[in-house]
């Protein structure tokens, strides 16, 4: 009688899953290896890119080596695996790169740490060694951060050195000298604001990734000028405006008028146009001579504007108003009652440039001197999409390191820098915790032999080397990936920004410590749908 109370009762719905203890451990780790994976192969200056397919109609291809819109595109089912897309994510949202990295170096503590449960060591003691290394890594990386920013020519030609490094991971390697040029061009003209929207960035397809450039004293709006209105204009007051100026219909949904001759439906069409044209006087009443709607301008207005000798542009998209606003420092204006309170925008010259095949317009000598255009070129979709992914990545990282200017030497020598430091302080520590320790170090270690084995070298034996140098003191050896050699990172001018591999660090160790605490996967069950 008593077999019948230890039998398995049905805790969960129907169709839910619950996996535990070890087996739920083993499942996240293993999704978020296989995740790790995934971008593993696209790390370094000489990483591998992937090619998305959308599974909508026109099957979307983009082609790319950014961690985080690699891992945005892709579905996935594993609760951890997502752990590790979001990190990549914040760290895309945080500093702007290094969204690669992270995942690979939460996957290597993932990947160590279930080498030492499998030796019976608890998840709980992995966590407690994890912390430690962690913050003996950090301490370790803050001595090897070097601070220009006292000379405004070094600062500069750090910033240059961290946008050549950035980039010789992505598509525009080969150009990086040309790119690093126009962001760090961009970041210095914000003053120190990381506010990158000021910073508007135009696609155009055709000519070559070296046709790209920055127009340094100019902002261009991708729109035309309407018809009739002057092509050229100089010395500007411009009024930036969000309103409707379609014919002023009656607009009361559901109104009826009944009228008993076509005279009368005259009389109406005659007060409508009397009331746009007052609009438009009112308006002109600003004494601006041009003006920007974000919304369409009818044929009416248009005339009425150009009549009068004043530049009408129209469907100034929403960000394009906000920033032409923050531009020439005017206000959006929507009703037009009070013309000495709206401040209108200025600049000296607003005329037509063709691109390509395309014309815009290009305002210039504008008195907000942050902000600044860059014109993309390149020879396809894909290739002008990744630059644009690529020079995004570029400007947070400089403007993130403009706030915080602290550099490090690149090329995996401060991993290996961390791991010596982790490995000493392991050392002074009694206890399991120790050998979690180790394991921190060895997961470190592992970042630089990604980068070697992406470029084709024999990994194991440039890190032992790297190892070496730094026993020996040299920590600002790393590996050159052109050459396939140890060699002094500083002399080269390959460098991090110090917030970004701070920020790995530390994004990668939380999410880590976050799956080994997991010992229990629920998922519910799966709603019917009813016929």
């Amino acid at each position: 009688m008593m077999g019948d109370a230890f039998a398995p009762v049905n805790l969960y719905e129907q169709g839910s899953q619950e996996a535990r203890g070890e087996q739920a451990r083993m499942a996240s780790i293993v999704g978020a290896l296989a995740i790790a994976d995934l971008v593993k192969s696209s790390l370094g200056p000489k990483g591998m890119d992937k090619i998305l397919q959308s599974t909508s109609r026109g099957g979307n291809v983009s082609v790319t080596n950014d961690g985080a819109t690699i891992l945005k595109s892709v579905l996935i089912d594993n609760p951890a695996a997502k752990v590790l897309i979001d990190i990549s994510k914040v760290q895309d949202d945080e500093v702007g790169d290094g969204t690669t990295s992270v995942c690979v170096l939460a996957g290597e503590f993932l990947r160590q740490a279930a080498e030492l449960i499998e030796k019976k060591m608890h998840p709980q003691t992995v966590v407690a060694g994890y912390r430690l290394a962690r913050d003996a890594a950090l301490k370790a990386l803050d001595t090897a951060a070097v601070d220009h920013s006292k000379s405004p020519e070094d600062f500069r030609q750090d910033l240059i050195n961290i946008a050549k490094t950035v980039l010789s991971s992505k598509v525009v390697a080969q150009d990086k000298e040309h790119f690093a040029e126009i962001a760090v061009q961009a970041v210095l003209k914000l003053k120190g604001s990381t506010n990158l929207d000021q910073i508007q960035i135009i696609k155009r397809i055709g000519g070559t990734l070296t046709d790209s450039y920055l127009d340094p004293d100019g902002f261009l709006l991708d729109k035309k000028i309407s018809v009739g209105c002057p092509k050229r204009m100089t010395n500007c007051k411009v009024i930036v405006a969000n309103t409707p100026m379609d014919t002023d219909k009656v607009k009361i949904y559901g109104a009826k008028v009944k009228v008993d001759s076509v005279a009368k439906v005259a009389e109406i069409e005659a007060a409508e146009k009397a009331k746009m044209l007052d609009k438009v006087d009112r308006i002109l009443a600003h004494g601006c001579n041009v003006f920007c709607n974000r919304q369409l301008i009818y044929n009416l207005p248009e005339q009425r504007m150009a009549d009068a000798g004043v530049m009408a542009i129209e469907h100034t998209d929403f960000d394009g108003t906000e920033r032409l606003a923050l531009v020439l420092g005017a206000d959006i204006v929507s009703t037009f009652d009070t013309p000495d309170n709206v401040k209108l925008g200025r600049c000296d010259l607003i005329e037509e440039v063709m691109i390509g095949e395309d014309k815009l317009i290009r305002f210039s000598g504008c008195p907000n001197s942050q902000a600044s255009s860059i014109v993309i070129r390149g020879a396809n979709e894909h290739v002008v999409d990744e630059a644009h992914r690529s020079l995004h990545d570029a400007l947070c990282v400089l403007s993130q390191t403009v706030k915080n200017t602290c550099i490090i030497p690149g090329g995996g020598a401060t991993e290996m820098l961390m791991a010596q430091a982790v490995d000493e302080a392991s050392q002074e520590i009694g206890g399991k915790q120790s050998l979690a320790m180790e394991a921190y170090a060895r997961a470190l270690r592992a970042m630089p032999m990604h980068i070697a084995d992406n470029a084709g070298y024999d990994s194991a034996e440039l890190v032992a080397e790297l190892r070496a140098k730094h026993f020996a003191g040299k920590h600002s050896f790393g590996l050159q990936m052109d050459t396939g050699t140890v060699e002094d990172m500083w002399a080269h001018g390959i460098c991090d920004s110090y917030q970004v591999k701070k920020q790995v660090v530390i994004s990668s160790s939380e999410a880590a410590e976050m799956i080994l605490r997991v010992d229990d996967i629920v998922q519910c069950a799966p709603r019917n749908r009813q016929q």
